[in-house]
């Protein structure tokens, strides 16, 4: 499965039935709390009962993911953030060693290839953060390989589509 994450609502093709579309913008997720609930009480599901609950099991079972988040302060913007931190039930509270760095060991994670879009009005210093917050979460987040690309909100749309189209021809 192929997974597109979006805190934008975005006009698509019809993408098939191996590629899902999230619109977190249209969402109701809640922060996390850092209660470790996920981890102690409910392992593997977040205590919190909201839209996040049947996200980051697509997250987990994906294969490839399209990310796409305006940037702030060369991170995420709030929903994605929010998703993304909502999405540690797929990690257990147990660490490994991975490249000399201790890490959280997945829970049935799949392996995936990522693509990674900031968009937004972004100064080469922001895309330096976001290319290096990336590079740091790709160990977290199980990804055997990742792209990072930046657009301008005005391009947001033509972007997004190429990229869905290269996307969905590979």
């Amino acid at each position: 499965m192929k997974l597109i994450l979006s805190d934008h609502p975005l006009p698509l093709p019809d993408l098939g039935p191996e590629v899902r579309f999230v619109d977190l913008s249209a969402l109701r997720i809640a922060p996390c709390t850092g209660c470790f609930g996920c981890w102690t009480r409910t392992p593997g599901r977040c205590v919190i009962r909201d839209d996040a609950t049947a996200v980051y099991p697509l997250i987990a079972r994906s294969e490839a993911v399209f990310y796409i988040s305006r940037l702030c302060y060369g991170g995420y913007d709030t929903p994605m953030k929010t998703m993304l931190e909502r999405a540690i039930p797929v990690q257990q509270a147990f660490i490994r060693l991975l490249h000399g760095e201790t890490h959280h060991v997945q829970r049935s994670v799949a392996m995936k290839q990522a693509t990674i879009l900031g968009y937004g009005d972004i100064s080469p210093a922001e895309q330096e953060i976001f290319r290096r917050l990336v590079g740091r979460n790709a160990a977290n987040m199980n990804f055997a390989g990742y792209r990072v690309l930046f657009a301008r909100e005005a391009d947001l749309e033509q972007t997004v589509q190429r990229e869905v189209t290269a996307w969905l021809a590979s």
